[in-house]
């Protein structure tokens, strides 16, 4: 199942028939930051496998670095609003692709038009977000799902008469179910694109169960067209679960697969230490190939030969594989450098 309408979120597709794309959301406010260390963050965020990155948009102090990051970034930049639709309208002046608004918090009708008007003008997106803890008092008597639901419908009504339609629509819960049974319901009666996610899921590993089995759920019945797996934690480890689940469900091919394994008491080799130092440098490399990362001498040799490439431990050396053949032996202090080495040198 495909969305039967698109987004164009500048040159990137969301719904129809394009990919699943991945998006994260910066953890800092960006007033008075670094704006040369954002826009290598985004780069390193990009080369990860991330495809957009949002924003929060809190005042005019966010507009001059905002423009910055929206005209430098190597992907699609999004400004969240919350309630002021003066700074919907800034934030569409200042570059961003697409902008989050939840409708109802905007304010008077004629404020949200406006806005619309604008990202016309602009030929941004608009994402109509919509979260259970904040809907509309006249669906109060609605189970929360249910609720979004005809909050969305209400609003792409409302969007369409003013001849708009480049939209997306995101109904999040700290409930996975309410989630799940959100986008389900929607799905069935809106044509337009959904960005899928369990808000407010937890720290990684609580989010990461959460957001697993809600979004591979939806995924599976061919429900959802961008993701975000919310983390209280590293976006980059958004980007990086949200990739992998893409992976698992056969939705994206491209990108480094690691294999790593837990350790034990046989351990000669700190796999755990070795994968996190080495992790992003992996994830960065566009090959489609497999790296198993393994502890120690007997589980080691027969991953190496199933991966694409390996490290583990024998002894005081630490082994580096090629195709399951022994092709290095290293030590600690320069195995990250001699594993890229020999992965990029093939």
């Amino acid at each position: 199942m495909f969305s039967e309408k698109s987004a164009a979120v500048r040159g990137l597709e969301i719904g129809g028939k394009a990919p699943v794309s991945v998006q994260t959301m910066y953890d800092s406010p960006i007033a008075g930051a670094d704006v040369d260390g954002i826009v290598a963050r985004i780069g390193r965020l990009s080369a990860m496998g991330c495809d957009i990155i949002r924003f929060a948009f809190t005042s005019r102090n966010d507009s001059n670095p905002f423009s910055e990051i929206a005209a430098r970034s190597p992907i699609p930049v999004v400004a969240d609003i919350h309630f002021d639709w003066r700074m919907a309208l800034l934030a569409l002046e200042s570059g961003a692709d697409k902008i989050r608004i939840n409708p109802g918090n905007i304010g008077e009708e004629w404020k949200v038009k406006e806005v619309v008007e604008a990202a016309k003008d602009k030929g941004a997106a608009i994402r109509i977000g919509l979260n259970s803890g904040s809907l509309p008092a006249k669906f109060s008597s609605l189970p929360h799902e249910r609720a979004m639901v005809e909050s969305a419908l209400e609003y792409i009504d409302l969007l369409e008469s003013w001849g708009f339609g480049n939209i997306v629509v995101s109904l999040k819960s700290s409930s996975a179910e309410e989630t799940v049974e959100a986008a389900r319901l929607f799905s069935s009666l809106s044509p337009y694109p959904q960005h899928i996610g369990v808000t407010e899921a937890g720290s990684p590993v609580i989010s990461a169960v959460r957001s697993t089995w809600a979004l591979g759920n939806l995924l599976k019945e061919g429900i959802g067209d961008t993701l975000r797996v919310s983390m209280t934690g590293d976006i980059e480890d958004e980007v990086i679960a949200g990739v992998e689940l893409l992976r698992s469900l056969g939705l994206r091919k491209k990108g480094v697969r690691i294999i790593s394994c837990p350790r034990c008491g046989r351990a000669s080799f700190d796999s755990i230490a070795f994968e996190k130092r080495i992790r992003s440098r992996l994830l960065s490399l566009d090959n489609d190939i497999s790296v198993a990362i393994m502890g120690c001498h007997v589980n080691g040799p027969g991953e190496a030969a199933d991966a694409d490439y390996a490290i583990t431990g024998y002894g005081h050396d630490v082994c580096i594989y090629s195709h399951g053949r022994l092709v290095l032996k290293t030590d600690w202090e320069r195995a990250e450098d001699d594993l890229m080495e020999v992965i990029k040198g093939e």
